[in-house]
């Protein structure tokens, strides 16, 4: 009987960060399997996971959730027979319902649900909730630990508010609010895992002087549903989670990986709204080579309806560039070479010329 261990959230919420943090602290020696799905990606992270010597499986495009719910399921027996895990570490789709991640893990003869956790995003909890109820609300009712990140950036009235919509969609769960930093990996699995020795629900003690405002917090009050995700270097994240002592022996990582240009519509069901019926995401893969101001120009140039973009292009003098993007906030800097220029943009009614346009792909 492998363990599995849920580990869902909304997009940027830190879940990358966290199994970093846990794999680094508190599993090494295991054979752990890393199961992965991320919403409208094209290959950009799996790049940086190649170079990290994290071996990479591919399933088959689309979404874990639903429209590959047969396949998933195949996944996880195929993990079963080769690998025989000690641990399953799943990370499902920013957009994804963790009551359907369970529903498709408990159908699994030989896996054992171990812990199943959302991270929560302290600064974003509430425009999350107000903007994305059905799929935001589902990762919170349905978890047994809530694990709040970037509480360090926020105020106490702020954790508390949070605190407050979270025991309305869940008054049973256990609630990490202390800054990551101030724990060990062992003391959140241990809350995780609903050990009687685990670190109670308490405020951060000293963060009272740090506020919101400067910490690029796009709250759009929209009835429209929109995506107000930020970038938080989880590529970089990715690699030190490698680099921190974790071999290609002992972490598998099986994830989706799409090729050519895409046009995606990802399927959330058991009841409720479909995924795509909330985002589009287009995939593009170019030859183009780019410089720093090339990608800022396009970028300038996305609308309101885009939540997010992010690519790995080659630099007009040399070597490659890695940015993303969502609504205020920018991050361009040097990557690695990918198999060739991958560029996604995520929003509503995704304008897939126009996006070629701004990039300057025919």
């Amino acid at each position: 009987m492998s363990k599995v261990d849920i580990i869902s959230g909304f997009l940027g919420a830190g879940k990358t960060t966290l199994i970093q943090k846990l794999l680094k602290e508190s599993l090494q020696g295991q054979k752990v399997v890393l199961v992965e799905n991320e919403f409208g990606e094209i290959g950009i992270d799996g790049g940086f996971l190649k170079e990290a010597g994290i071996i990479i499986n591919e399933v088959n495009g689309g979404c874990i959730c639903c429209t590959l719910q047969g396949d998933f399921q195949q996944a996880l027996k195929k993990v079963l027979q080769q690998y025989n895990p000690d641990r399953i570490i799943i990370e499902p789709s920013g957009v994804g319902k963790l009551s359907d991640i369970l529903h498709i893990v408990n159908s699994v003869e030989g896996l054992e649900v171990n812990s199943r956790s959302t991270v929560v995003d302290a600064k974003r909890c509430a425009i999350y909730h107000k903007n994305f109820r059905e799929f935001f609300d589902d990762q919170i009712a349905s978890a047994a630990c809530i694990i709040l990140s970037r509480t360090q950036l926020c105020n106490d009235d702020t954790v508390q508010k949070d605190l407050d919509i979270i025991h309305e969609l869940n008054d049973k769960a256990r609630v990490i609010t202390t800054p990551w930093d101030e724990l060990s990996g062992n003391a959140i699995l241990e809350a995780m895992e609903g050990s009687a020795s685990a670190i109670p629900s308490v405020l951060a003690d000293d963060d009272d002087d740090d506020d919101d405002d400067d910490d690029h917090d796009h709250e759009h009050d929209h009835e429209h549903e929109h995506e107000h995700d930020e970038h938080h270097h989880e590529d970089d994240e990715r690699r030190a989670a490698a680099n921190a002592g974790l071999s290609a022996g002992n972490v598998i990582h099986l994830g989706e990986e799409e090729h050519g240009e895409h046009h995606h519509h990802h399927h959330h069901h058991h009841g409720g709204h479909d995924a795509d019926e909330v985002f589009d995401s287009i995939g593009i893969e170019t030859i183009n080579h780019y410089s720093k101001e090339d990608i800022e120009s396009a970028l300038q140039g996305l609308g309101d309806n885009i939540v997010r973009a992010k690519g790995i292009v080659p630099d007009k003098d040399g070597g490659w560039l890695f940015f993303d993007y969502v609504p205020g906030d920018t991050d361009i800097r040097k990557g690695s070479p990918a198999y060739t220029g991958l560029i996604t943009v995520i929003g509503e009614k995704v304008d897939v010329e126009l996006m070629k346009k701004l990039f300057g792909v025919k």
